[in-house]
């Protein structure tokens, strides 16, 4: 089995006010420590309160983060003093992680390939400071700066190199060499000068690996097994899935925003020295052992003092530096102490390695999910913080809880708070609340802690909101709640630009927001995008991307086939249905042969006693009420009438609270257009047996039935009372798409305004939305009703 690897480093998204995931300005003090003589901690007993309190917490976060295995271990000196599993590693199976599992560890692998090169400097074999062309002739990215590229720079991230190469970056499964993947790095230019700034590289990572493989004239993943892993006892470690590791590999989930979470993909990537290490936490204690070793671990020596001095110090330090890297090691400040270490994150996995090398304690935790990067993160933290209290014989600090808000109060806080030109939107979904900032990032759940309001989700923890009527307060500023107003319509220009790209694994979403274009990257990060030309538009100067393009390619009628996003090519994702032509699938079988099978099966019996059916026609509510009964004709997702008259009916609480809503929203000129409402259960049968398998998730099975044919449950839309036409939605009613989900990103913020104002007036009347369709609704009551499997016209009599 193959992998696929990424990393999101400890940069965060670059968020300024709103960065969720804070890195304060490190002590210098702590940087000029040395290490002092310090006495053994004693943590191994799981039964000591410390090791009792993480635990809890570790499992804690993982049953309310929905992480399937996370795996810990703690070092103290040369001792491994705990070390265990959590949850499944092998879920579908029921088999338990331990310290064992293997996980791929993402930008950890860094740490390894930037070892590697300080014992070829060692030997004198490569230079830290020499221009890259002495280490790799035909590297050649284009450079309009007098600066050369050096090791020491790419190992720093400072090269000022483009994030992702065009061949064998994050997105590319086609699993091209190394030596293919940092060649296409000829094709590129230099975003900043060399030594300038910090830019976060995989790229440049890729480079030192193969500096490392071409003056070696040896395999990068064979070099360092055998030079660097195999002498370290790292045992079940390698840059790539072997017999050593894949019976312990752990299974992976991605996730994203709408909902939708599937299998990590394992295709193995050209950025292996980057990301593509494979180990174990066990394992990954032989490095936190050669840190506290001073070069050492086992009796074998790995590096020279010196030369992990040189890896443990801050390089070209810079006034305005928020952020510090040695080589290869992030370094920072936690508790007045040096704390070096690397975060990890590629498809499926999240990484911590830590170490605080005055107090020779370190701490190394993955876990199993995606981005999952603010649990290891926080685990790690609270780690070594029990552990620098265990070792002082001080009281062990209490790990801060967050609680679950009171649905009724995200409601009220729900809205736009604004600052100026920067604001929050703080958005209810399903009784809990969400925070996405105007300069984009992450999509943030909130939780409660004390009086106030954290972030605390699967991605990001610790930004914390003070709350007054009306305003919201971080870090003493304050943002006032305000209206959101009907957004205007987007240039022409862009219209052809808005959708999705990309392959299956990983989507690029192009949508419009606030606007402006924005670009959501790798599930999760939300950047606002600066136009430069008719079909150029650049990532903001902060977060994965900075300062890169993105370069639109259009069609004949202007409607972009491709984009290439900060080198990485994208091709636009053909959905049916996007440019409002009706979705259509492929039935299993003929209609008709369904149909006859359908009528002759029986609905489930349910268990229970339920009211009696009190069905009302929708059309004699109001005149106002549209009605568009799609499965009465052919204009639907089988392309053919499945109703044999165009009626909709609901139980009568259902259709009065339907009313209700329609009335209200005739104040701000809208009405609703009803697509479907009662469902006999011989139509649900038929539309599960149309579909094929890997669509069946956009209908109801019949074995449990449907909402619809309880009578309680609505398809429907908004329309402009005034021009009779129906409001554009991300999606069209019945698509099969990640559009039709109502927590979909993507389409304009005018789409999506139309979207939530529906979703917002249905919920006021008990309705909720279905979590795959925005146009689907539920009433509360509907568990009240039985399934009913009469025809429109029996219901007629």
């Amino acid at each position: 089995m193959r992998f696929r690897y990424h990393s999101r480093c400890l940069l965060g998204v670059g968020m300024g006010l709103l960065v969720l995931a804070v890195i304060g300005r490190p002590n210098e003090r702590a940087f000029a420590q040395t290490a002092p003589t310090v006495a053994p901690i004693v943590l191994a007993p799981e039964t000591t309160p410390a090791i009792q309190a993480l635990s809890t917490f570790i499992e804690e976060q993982r049953q309310e983060k929905g992480i399937p295995a996370i795996s810990i271990a703690l070092v103290d000196d040369q001792r491994v003093v705990w070390s265990a599993g959590f949850g499944l590693m092998h879920p579908r199976v029921g088999r338990k992680a331990t310290a064992d599992t293997a996980y791929c560890v993402g930008s950890v692998s860094k740490l390894y390939t930037d070892i590697a090169v300080m014992q070829l400097v060692e030997k004198g074999e490569l230079s830290l400071d020499a221009p890259i062309q002495q280490a790799i002739r035909r590297f050649t990215p284009q450079n309009l700066f007098e600066q050369p590229i050096t090791l020491r720079q790419l190992m720093t991230h400072r090269s000022g190199l483009v994030r992702e190469p065009p061949v064998g970056n994050y997105f590319d499964s086609t699993q091209p060499s190394l030596e293919q993947t940092v060649l296409s790095l000829n094709s590129t230019t230099l975003v900043y000068p060399p030594g300038k700034r910090i830019k976060y590289s995989n790229a440049g990572i890729a480079a030192v690996g193969y500096a490392v493989e071409f003056s070696q004239r040896e395999a990068f993943g064979r070099y360092i097994q055998r030079t660097l892993l195999d002498p370290m006892g790292m045992k079940s470690t390698s840059f790539q899935l072997s017999a050593r590791n894949t019976p312990q590999f752990a299974d992976s989930i991605m996730w994203t925003h709408i909902g939708k979470t599937f299998p990590a993909p394992t295709f193995e990537m050209g950025l292996g020295p980057a990301g593509s290490m494979i180990s174990t936490v066990n394992d990954q204690t032989q490095l936190l052992k050669m840190i506290f070793g001073n070069g050492m671990v086992n009796g074998v020596r790995i590096l020279k003092p010196e030369s992990l001095r040189e890896m443990l110090t801050p390089q070209f330090v810079q006034k305005d530096d928020t952020v510090k890297i040695g080589l290869g090691f992030f370094l920072s400040e936690f508790e007045g102490k040096l704390r070096a270490g690397h975060g990890g994150a590629v498809y499926g996995f999240a990484t911590e390695f830590a170490a605080i090398p005055s107090e020779k304690l370190g701490v190394v935790v993955v876990c199993s999910k995606d981005i999952a990067n603010a649990v290891s993160t926080r685990i790690a933290d609270e780690a070594l913080r029990l552990m620098l209290a265990t070792k002082a014989g001080k009281p062990l600090p209490t790990i801060a809880r967050t609680s679950a808000l009171d649905p009724a109060r995200c409601r009220v806080l729900a809205g736009r708070y604004q600052n100026g030109t920067e604001w929050i939107d703080l958005l209810e979904r399903d009784g809990r609340l969400w925070m996405l900032p105007s300069r984009g990032g992450y999509r943030v759940e909130l939780k409660g802690i004390e009086n106030d309001l954290i972030g605390d989700d699967v991605h990001s923890y610790g930004t914390r909101l003070k709350v007054e009527p009306g305003k919201l307060i971080i870090r003493d500023r304050v943002f006032t709640q305000v209206n959101v107003p009907l957004p205007s319509e987007i240039p022409d220009n862009w219209k052809g630009l808005i959708g999705d790209y990309g392959e299956n694994h990983n989507v690029l979403t192009i949508l419009e927001k606030d606007g402006k274009l924005h670009a959501l990257i790798e599930w999760a990060f939300l950047y606002p995008l600066t136009q430069e030309a008719d079909d150029v538009f650049a990532f903001p100067s902060y977060g994965l991307y900075q300062d890169e393009k993105l370069i639109f390619t259009r069609d004949a009628k202007g409607r972009a086939e491709s984009v290439k996003a900060a080198e990485v090519t994208f091709n636009r994702r053909r959905i049916a249905g996007e440019n409002g032509e009706l979705f259509k699938i492929r039935p299993t079988k003929a209609i008709p042969a369904l149909r006859d099978a359908a009528l002759k099966a029986q609905p489930t019996v349910l268990p229970g006693k339920f009211r009696e059916p009190e069905l009302v026609d929708l059309q004699r509510l109001d005149p106002s009420l549209k009605f568009d009964i799609r499965y009465a004709t052919e204009n639907n997702f089988l392309g053919t009438p499945v109703y044999t008259s165009a009626r909709a009916f609901m139980q009568k609480p259902a259709a009065e609270a339907l009313l209700r809503v329609h009335q209200k929203l005739e104040s701000r000129g809208l009405g609703l257009v009803i697509f479907d409402a009662y469902r006999p259960w011989h139509v649900t049968k038929i539309f599960w047996d149309a579909t094929p398998a890997n669509q069946k998730n956009f209908v109801a099975d019949p074995s449990k039935g449907s909402r619809h044919n309880r009578g309680c449950a609505v398809d429907l839309s908004l329309y402009d009372r005034k021009t009779g036409q129906v409001v554009m939605m991300p999606s069209g009613f019945d698509e099969f798409s990640d559009r039709a989900y109502p927590d979909y990103l993507g389409g304009t913020a005018r789409q999506r305004w139309f979207r939530d104002l529906l979703r917002e007036a249905m919920q006021e009347e008990g309705f909720t939305v279905y979590s795959d369709e925005w146009w689907h609704f539920d009433f509360r009551d509907w568990q009240q009703y039985n399934l009913l499997n009469a025809t429109f016209e029996e219901l007629k009599r």
